[in-house]
């Protein structure tokens, strides 16, 4: 847990009148890594709206897809949103506030204005962002160890053949292949 980083009122802030600013130094417990997160963040409530911005990295280990080697991967975000608060039904008032729904419908981020805004929610949410789809250790990833190309137990496909060609489950394949005899 990141110090400072509770969750705040909607309405603590629609008080302040003012930016609210979070700087951010400490680890995430849903996000294991090397280095602590480090960064700010700042929210305005605007009315109907929550303008956020922050800026965060840290540094986390993944596992390689391709040959299954650890290496650490830098996670950075440079995230600017905007939420409603509100409801999620009322277009007219979304759209008003410059939030086009007509093609983004439900693709808006909502909360309750009588609820509270959870900071360190948010930054893991956008770092999670920032996580690759496919991890590669690197452009030279070798690619699985030749020892390790099949998973254990397993046997190439002329074992495999072998092996049907005994169990009698494939019998009516034979048969309808023609190569029962």
């Amino acid at each position: 847990m990141i110090p400072g980083l509770e969750p705040v009122p909607l309405r603590d802030l629609q008080a302040l009148g003012a930016n609210k600013r979070w700087p951010i130094e400490g680890s995430l417990e849903d996000l294991p890594s090397l280095t602590p997160v480090r960064g700010e963040l700042q929210a305005e409530h605007l009315g109907n709206l929550l303008a956020l911005q922050g800026r965060f990295e840290t540094i986390v280990t993944l596992c390689c897809d391709r040959c299954l080697g650890q290496y650490n991967h830098r996670l950075q975000a440079d995230v600017e949103e905007i939420i409603w608060l509100g409801d999620a039904e009322n277009e007219a008032a979304m759209a008003e506030a410059g939030l086009g729904v007509d093609g983004a419908q439900g693709l808006v981020e909502c909360l309750d204005p009588r609820g509270s805004f959870d900071p360190e929610r948010w930054v893991f949410e956008q770092l999670n962002l920032q996580l690759p789809v496919v991890n590669r250790c690197g452009l030279d990833c070798p690619g699985m160890p030749p020892e390790q190309s099949r998973p254990p137990g397993a046997k190439d496909r002329n074992d495999r053949l072998n092996a049907e060609s005994g169990d009698p489950r494939w019998a009516a394949l034979r048969k309808l292949r023609g190569e029962d005899r």
